[in-house]
């Protein structure tokens, strides 16, 4: 995915050095991009999406699978052209990209004027000052300094420590008014067989609770009213600092924050949800019923190779617990086809489970290996066979997704309402997202509403009319 942002920042200050911002990739990603963004307007710098005006453009990219490397090194190479025509003067690349290839990102593509790993984002500042101090374009053999942590070589690389500590810097929230992400971990312990991660975004690292309750304050009084928790594996959270899983402890705090409307969690891992926290979801009264679990494959012997901590068993209990406990959840789930030792039975099994399971939602990638990754040394299996097994698996998606909108036409729903995109005096047409709905993820339910319905308001009670290119139709009965 590619955001672009157009935010302009000190108004009332003639700026002259811009730096446009383009981020790749996950939500994670995105909070480094924003918190980026923050440091270098504080430094009085000009931030906007407008790459073609921009003297720096900084990208921060992806670098996990093959389409996202693809989509990173696409990107660069448009940017560089747009250097070579005069458009920007100065071109920095950060995240993952950079941090998994350090020893030859600089090498294989020259355009670059300086790259910034996962453990450098705040020292985005000095990155831009130092290429404005250089004098030329192309000049990489002035002396970049040096700062507690950070190893700066002749070649402007930037690449500091993957295992500190999680920042804390401020961020520029970039994605709507009314929601935003909230990152409560980085890094990840897991090590699954065919993953990189840790090798790219490091150990997991769990924010202090303190300060995670804090920063959800603040967006709430900017006027923040969904929250959306993510980490590479937010059942994971605590451990690391105070010696056991504290997931249920901080929903419950967040929970109580006043005017805070939504909660909602993405990557839960299924060997670490317990019992204390299906009860503090299905009792809170802002946490939404929307369960975002990889479970990645349903055969005992891929399970073991993908090195998951979960069975086939594990899992098929764990969704019928839920589905008891939680009444109404939708659950979200992603899967891996192609692996190696996938043959037709294991391919089978899964698509038997999907079938059978009914699972709302899921993404559905075809296994490519990843350098350094133990399954990588396995051996490439068919890239056809693969592909054609999610296609398998995505169709047989489409049709439980079908049926499942198809059940909910008639029945009335709270939504979030997002900004309108068509109308005129006596009728507007709003995307809204009930809590079956993640933003970027699942589209939206695309509500129509009498001209009396005020563009202000947030939430509304909706009654589902129909499906129209696969997404769900409604009108507004209530709004609050």
């Amino acid at each position: 995915m590619k955001t672009k942002y157009d935010q302009r920042l000190h108004g009332n200050i003639e700026m002259t050095r811009r730096v446009g911002v383009i981020s790749l990739g996950c939500s994670k990603n995105l909070i480094n991009s924003e918190q980026m963004m923050y440091l270098v307007s504080q430094a009085g710098y000009s931030v906007s999406g407008d790459t073609e005006s921009a003297d720096i453009v900084l990208l921060n990219t992806c670098g996990f699978i093959e389409n996202a490397k693809a989509e990173a090194i696409e990107t660069i190479l448009e940017l560089a052209a747009a250097k070579e025509d005069g458009k920007i003067r100065y071109l920095v690349v950060a995240g993952c990209l950079p941090q998994r290839y350090k020893d030859d990102i600089l090498d294989e593509l020259p355009e670059i004027d300086a790259v910034v790993g996962t453990g450098s984002f705040d020292d985005i500042v000095k990155v831009v000052e130092t290429l404005y101090e250089s004098g030329t374009d192309h000049d990489r053999s002035a002396s970049c300094g040096q700062s507690a942590g950070l190893r700066v070589s002749k070649q402007n690389k930037y690449f500091g420590d993957i295992d500190a500590p999680v920042s804390e810097t401020k961020r520029i929230v970039t994605t709507s008014p009314i929601w935003a992400y909230l990152k409560i971990a980085e890094g990840c312990n897991n090590r699954c067989a065919y993953c990189c991660i840790p090798d790219i975004r490091g150990k997991y690292r769990s924010r202090p609770i303190e300060n995670i309750v804090n920063e959800a304050k603040k967006l709430v009084e900017g006027g923040t009213r969904e929250l959306i928790l993510v980490a590479q594996d937010v059942t994971g959270y605590g451990e690391d600092l105070y010696g056991k899983y504290r997931l249920a402890d901080l929903l419950t705090e967040l929970d109580n924050i006043d005017a805070l409307e939504w909660i909602r969690l993405h990557y839960m891992y299924p060997d670490k949800i317990d019992d204390e926290l299906i009860d503090v979801i299905a009792k809170g009264g802002k946490i939404l019923k929307y369960l975002d679990i990889p479970i990645q494959h349903i055969d005992d012997g891929i399970l073991r190779k993908m090195r998951r901590r979960s069975s086939g068993k594990d899992i098929r209990e764990l969704f019928k617990l839920l589905r008891e406990r939680i009444p109404g959840v939708v659950l979200r789930t992603s899967l891996i086809t192609g692996l190696p030792g996938e043959g037709e039975n294991e391919f089978k099994e899964l698509y038997e489970f999907l079938k059978e399971a009914k699972i709302e939602r899921a993404g559905v990638f075809a296994y490519s290996p990843e350098e350094g990754t133990e399954a990588a040394r396995w051996g490439r299996p068919s890239k056809a066979v693969a592909e054609s097994r999610a296609k398998q698996i995505r169709d047989l998606q489409a049709q439980i997704m079908t049926q499942w909108n198809e059940s909910r036409v008639g029945s009335t729903v709270r939504v979030l309402i997002e900004n309108p995109y068509m109308g005129s005096e006596e009728i507007s047409h709003y995307p809204a997202r009930s809590y079956a709905e993640s933003p970027d993820v699942d589209g939206y339910i695309h509500v129509i509403a009498a001209g009396e319905f005020s563009a202000n308001e947030k939430f509304a009670d909706v009654r589902i009319t129909g499906i129209e290119n696969g997404e769900l139709t409604g009108e507004i009965v209530k709004s609050s």
